[in-house]
């Protein structure tokens, strides 16, 4: 398997937005997708498995911050290391921006993800009670400084 890194593209929309429908009860559509592209302050990354869309992985920049709004893999490239591949291209192209700290939110629940976080260097370091829904669930703040 090729496994590329690039920005977002127009092109990735709805493959992306099939992913994201695949993977979580609250799916990013395809319009929230096309929005990203239109701010500067947006930084999303596309995983290309050869020459296919497979995930991607975006924050919103402020004053020095970066916050991690969607990490999504397809089922079928689950643990194959590409949200860390993803999260660490990220990082780099956030240095670039002057990005000096990132944040997230990840279901208490998700495991799964918590681990892929804290491998890239995260910590727990809070906790939003009720923040998602449908499930209703809480979030764990973690950040990576």
């Amino acid at each position: 398997m090729e496994l590329t890194i690039r920005p977002l593209r127009e092109e990735d929309i709805e493959a992306l937005a099939r992913i994201e429908a695949e993977s979580f009860r609250m799916p990013w559509s395809a319009r929230d997708f096309a929005d990203l592209l239109r701010h500067d302050y947006c930084l999303y990354l596309v995983a290309e498995a050869d020459g296919v869309p497979v995930g991607c992985a975006g924050m919103r920049e402020s004053f020095g911050e970066g916050n991690i709004d969607n990490v999504v893999v397809a089922r079928d490239y689950r643990g194959l290391g590409i949200a860390q591949k993803l999260l660490a291209e990220l990082f780099v192209r956030g240095r670039e921006r002057g990005v000096e700290a990132y944040t997230l939110e990840v279901r208490v629940g998700n495991a799964a993800a918590i681990h892929v976080y804290e491998k890239a260097g995260f910590v727990a370091e809070g906790v939003r009670p009720g923040f998602y829904e449908r499930p209703r669930e809480d979030a764990l703040i973690m950040w990576k400084r």
